[in-house]
């Protein structure tokens, strides 16, 4: 079954799919979820309701448009480009995240939400 999400963030509204994982199962079924954005670089992570581990989907270094949860943070990651301690081009969250999906279409639109904006995740109808 395919798990597709909306993710709006302010003025930003995305679509999403979730992997076929744990994790993500996790996710979608604790949805929706309301929180208040933070800011990395060129990341949006944001608390959410899942109390995971790391998982055989966990990676240091990710894709652009990836959708990861932090563990240590209890957190949903939206990447769209290089984090403080990214090393050239490469996409560096904090430490490991599971990847849980992907975003659908250019997910550097999310440059334009700020910390502190309210988001919202929710299951595509």
């Amino acid at each position: 079954m395919e798990r597709r999400i909306i993710i709006e963030a302010g003025e930003v509204t995305s679509e999403a799919i979730l992997a076929e994982s744990e994790t993500a199962k996790a996710i979608w079924d604790s949805l929706p979820i309301e929180s208040t954005c933070n800011t990395w670089g060129d990341e949006v992570y944001f608390g959410i309701p899942v109390f995971l581990s790391l998982d055989k989907t966990a990676k240091e270094i990710v894709d652009i448009g990836d959708l990861g949860y932090w563990p240590t943070g209890k957190a949903l990651c939206i990447f769209f480009g290089p984090t403080p301690i990214s090393e050239g081009d490469e996409i560096r969250p904090a430490s490991a995240v599971n990847i849980v999906g992907k975003i659908l279409g250019d997910p550097k639109i999310f440059k334009k939400v700020s910390t502190g904006t309210k988001v919202h995740v929710k299951k595509a109808e």
